[in-house]
């Protein structure tokens, strides 16, 4: 994982570069981890008007930056309420 501002380069297991956007970082006490959430640049929205977000643990500070994946289905859970609050809340403020 490289950092820019609001950017990082996800390169998959084969080895190939992709430009994502960050949407949003957190961390949680539950888990002891540091979590990111991000989009494909240039991602195409699909039918419901939607865009696939990923999620990865990581290690603030790590100079390689690695994503690790999400482990448990309790994490999993967990990220899924953190997402949503955070589009309520993207939401709220557009309709102000």
């Amino acid at each position: 994982m490289e950092h820019g501002d609001n950017h990082i380069t996800v390169i998959d297991d084969e080895g190939n570069e992709q430009l994502c956007e960050i949407l949003f970082t957190f961390e949680s006490d539950e888990f002891n981890k540091s979590y990111v959430l991000y989009y494909p640049v240039g991602a195409e929205e699909d039918e419901n008007g939607e865009i696939q977000i990923y999620a990865s643990s990581f290690t603030p500070g790590d100079e390689e930056g690695q994503l690790q994946p999400i482990e448990t289905e309790e994490e999993w859970d967990m990220i899924e309420e953190v997402l949503d609050a955070f589009l309520a809340e993207e939401e709220e403020e557009e309709e102000k």
